[in-house]
C-alpha cells in the first residue's frame, strides 16, 4: 500500500502534456478506459466520458490491480 507522501506527490505531478492510451480497436467517440504512463512506473486512469477525473496508481498499487485482473478477481459473474 502506497504511503501518504507517495500519493500525495503522485497526485501533484503535472500531467497535462501525458499521452492517453486506450484498447486497440475503439473509437474517438466510444466510451473507453485511458491509461498514461508516469514517471516511477505509476500509472493515471480515466474514462473517456469524463477525463477530468483521473485516478492515479503507485506502480505497486498498479501492478496488484493487474495481476488482480489477470487473476480473474474483478470477473463479474454470469447470472
Amino acid at each position: 500500500m502506497a504511503d501518504a507522501r507517495e500519493k500525495d506527490e503522485l497526485y501533484a505531478l503535472d500531467i497535462s502534456g501525458v499521452e492517453w492510451l486506450s484498447a486497440p480497436g475503439t473509437e474517438e467517440h466510444e466510451e473507453r478506459v485511458e491509461i498514461a504512463h508516469l514517471p516511477g512506473g505509476a500509472v493515471a486512469m480515466r474514462s473517456s466520458l469524463d477525463p477530468d477525473t483521473v485516478l492515479r496508481y503507485t506502480e505497486a498499487e498498479w501492478e496488484a490491480f493487474v495481476l488482480g485482473a489477470r487473476d480473474g478477481e474483478f470477473d463479474l459473474e454470469q447470472r
